[in-house]
């Protein structure tokens, strides 16, 4: 079995944590729960007929009051930039943080997931064209996406290895 660390991203309050729980567990709650620090949680699934175990650190949020320790990177093979399309300062803080942590760690495998797709009727930005082939639409809530992403991000991981 192979291991690989993945990084979730993003200014708080945009979902990493709702994110993860879904993927981990199936489940989505409406309780808002900070993330202090990086929680970490792991997650078996098959690739291509590789078994891949996936350790997630779902990294707190990058905020006015908190602000991204570039340790938490060493040894991610990939990262997630996780942007509430309803908050428009959120991609800002998302390219910022790409820009960082490929100065920090180099080129990885990342993609830009679009969460919150269950509010596309509020969202007041679209995937910005540098990043359009490695952008998707993802929604904790119903769950529309998520398999998709971390499968896609783990694919990408083995490729590059």
């Amino acid at each position: 079995m192979i291991s690989k660390k993945i990084c979730l991203l993003g200014a708080s309050a945009v979902g990493k944590t709702s994110l993860t729980r879904r993927f981990v567990e199936g489940e989505f709650s409406d309780r808002y729960l900070t993330t202090i620090g990086v929680k970490i949680s792991k997650k078996e699934l098959t690739v291509g007929g590789v078994e891949v175990r996936l350790i997630l650190w779902d990294v707190s949020g990058e905020d006015d009051y908190a602000e991204l320790r570039m340790s938490y990177l060493r040894g991610a093979a990939g990262y997630f930039l996780v942007v509430d399309p309803t908050r428009k300062e959120t991609m800002a803080k998302a390219l910022d943080l790409d820009q960082r942590v490929r100065a920090e760690i180099g080129e990885q495998p990342r993609l830009l997931l679009l969460n919150k797709a269950d509010l596309r009727d509020d969202w007041r930005i679209a995937a910005p064209e540098t990043l359009a082939d490695q952008t998707l639409e993802t929604s904790a809530k119903t769950g529309s996406g998520v398999e998709e992403a971390f499968a896609r991000l783990a694919q990408e991981m083995l490729a590059a290895r």
